[in-house]
């Protein structure tokens, strides 16, 4: 198989299903010749045409509300993006309206649209550039939403997500997209929506990550793993609709659960999995739920790292949690 980093994998990824069906349009600001911001989209507009790579006006909410229409009359969109950042204009659009589609019309329409956006810090991006903003959207029913972790579950879930039948919001972690490579299938790849993956196997600690916060996660499992203990990494891949069964096998092996998000801690989507363990799981924890987390204040330009969850920082809790 080829070696791909994640911008590669997600430009294949669509390229192969452009290719697959011609229902699949791409429209965004700067998609079409200049390639997006970080070249995803590269050369698609001169592959397929104008028609099929849209650049549009600097409208969040028109882009998505253009795209809600054309799910509707039966094309597959994928509108992009540009920061997840800038997302907020297009909350009502995607909230009210392509989320609704399928309950308001008693099943009659759906809106088979795919949503991708960069998200995350680790760039220098300062507070515009580097919000993880999922718990927002996962409260959403008929929303659903995927976070790849590296080249591989990025071209696999993508094309998952395109041929879904509901609106996918597909969170792209940015500051993976250089930096991760991997070996992937160059040509059809598919990974099911829903399902989690145990990214390292393990029987001290249950520790669920996602997006950027995987590689952290593992990172800190080999620190623990030197100190004589073994976590156990899991991959959510996909937060709504969430793999309860694989999380919750896992924290009933473990005995114990550690969530890293780079979101926020308050009202975070970690607070749902320490729920859905206290709920499911309780008489087998054998610590307190912990969570690892951004910090509750605005993103900062010169005290990034500080702020986002490193491998040490999240090794010293797993450490703690195992010793409890």
């Amino acid at each position: 198989m080829p070696e791909m980093n994640l911008i590669e994998a997600v430009r294949r990824g669509l390229e192969l299903e452009m290719e697959r069906d011609e229902r699949v349009v791409v429209l965004g600001e700067d998609v079409g010749r200049y390639g997006g911001v970080f070249r995803a989209t590269l050369g698609l507009q001169e592959r397929f045409g104008e028609q099929r790579v849209i650049d549009t006006p600097l409208s969040e909410s028109g882009i998505i509300g253009t795209a809600i229409g054309m799910a509707l009359y039966g094309q597959r969109p994928v509108p992009e993006i540009q920061f997840a950042d800038f997302i907020y204009p297009a909350f009502d659009q995607i909230v009210s309206e392509a989320a609704k589609y399928r309950y308001r019309s008693g099943g009659e329409y759906t809106v088979p649209m795919t949503i991708r956006t960069p998200y995350g810090g680790g760039i220098g991006g300062g507070h515009y550039h580097s919000q993880s903003p999922e718990a927002l959207f996962c409260q959403v029913p008929g929303l659903k939403m995927v976070v790849p972790s590296d080249p591989f579950t990025a071209k696999g879930l993508l094309a998952a997500a395109v041929r879904d039948p509901d609106p996918v919001l597909f969170l792209e972690p940015k500051r993976l997209y250089r930096s991760a490579r991997g070996e992937v299938p160059d040509d059809e790849h598919l990974l099911p929506l829903g399902r989690a993956r145990i990214a390292r196997a393990g029987d001290a600690c249950t520790l669920v990550a996602w997006g950027a916060m995987v590689e952290v996660g593992l990172g800190a499992a080999a620190m623990v793993e030197a100190q004589g203990a073994a976590v156990e990494v899991v991959d959510l891949l996909t937060l709504a609709p969430l793999d309860q069964e694989t999380v919750l096998a896992s924290v009933r092996k473990t005995g114990r659960l550690v969530v890293v998000q780079e979101a926020p801690s308050f009202c975070g989507y970690a607070a749902e999995l320490a729920a859905l363990a206290a709920d499911a799981a309780v008489l087998s924890l054998e610590a307190p739920v912990r969570r690892v987390s951004g910090l509750d204040t605005p993103f900062p330009y010169t005290l990034e790292q500080a702020y986002l969850p490193s491998p040490r920082r999240l090794a010293k809790v797993l450490i703690e949690t195992i010793r409890f």
